[in-house]
């Protein structure tokens, strides 16, 4: 039986948001907390890895909210790097030996369902990995210096979320051999290296806390549940 690690990735700086947004309070719980939580929720892991600012990480470890969640002491605090990838490299370096699948979320992503994570992970018996994502549906132009060259048919195009989830020992692999490239994701690294990853159609529900729009939005849902 596969052994799961998830990796939550909070080491971002918030530059597009403004601050940093894995720490802001949405509803009284800073917002790492509700993937935290989902991922508890889902039985699906035996170990979660959370990534965090190396300035945050004493502080947080001593924090009330993680001391109340880590009642198992199955929730690693690890230091996050200068990039996305070096944070995942960082998570990757705390995951059990033994554990043979890796699933990593983005913080930022508050609303992740416990069947995606579920979902992706199973996909992992067929294919190398799995990553959640949803259909374009707005209209794509491809543009040079804001002048439409062309319009790309969306019919084959997805908007990538998170968990992606993968192999672990694949992934390490992809990681070593392509680690010059510059990833706003790791199923690229994954693509790069000619792995198999399925795609899981999520929802619009999953969406990445970016912008001020975002967070309002955010704010809404955690209303109205």
């Amino acid at each position: 039986m596969n052994k799961v690690s998830a990796i939550i990735l909070a080491a971002g700086s918030g530059s597009r948001f403004g601050e940093i947004k894995q720490f802001k309070e949405l509803n009284g719980n800073p917002i790492w907390v509700y993937s935290i939580n989902t991922f508890i929720l889902s039985e699906c892991v035996d170990e979660l890895i959370l990534v965090v600012p190396n300035y945050s990480l004493e502080t947080l470890k001593k924090s009330q909210i993680f001391i109340s969640l880590n009642k198992e002491d199955n929730i690693k605090l690890v230091s996050g790097g200068e990039s996305r990838k070096d944070s995942v490299i960082n998570g990757l370096k705390s995951v059990k030996e033994a554990n043979d699948i890796v699933c990593i979320h983005d913080a930022a992503r508050p609303f992740i369902k416990t069947s995606y994570i579920k979902y992706s992970i199973d996909a992992c018996s067929e294919f190398d990995g799995a990553i959640i994502a949803i259909p374009a549906v707005d209209t794509v132009k491809k543009a040079d210096n804001q002048l439409i060259k062309n319009t790309i048919d969306r019919e084959s195009l997805w908007m990538a979320q998170t968990p992606q989830t993968f192999k672990k020992d694949k992934l390490l692999y992809a990681i070593k051999n392509f680690s010059h490239l510059n990833i706003t994701d790791e199923s690229i690294l994954m693509e790069e290296a000619n792995f198999k990853i399925k795609l899981i159609e999520g929802d619009q529900s999953n969406f990445k806390i970016t912008n001020a729009i975002d967070w309002e939005l955010a704010k809404v849902i955690v209303k109205g549940e």
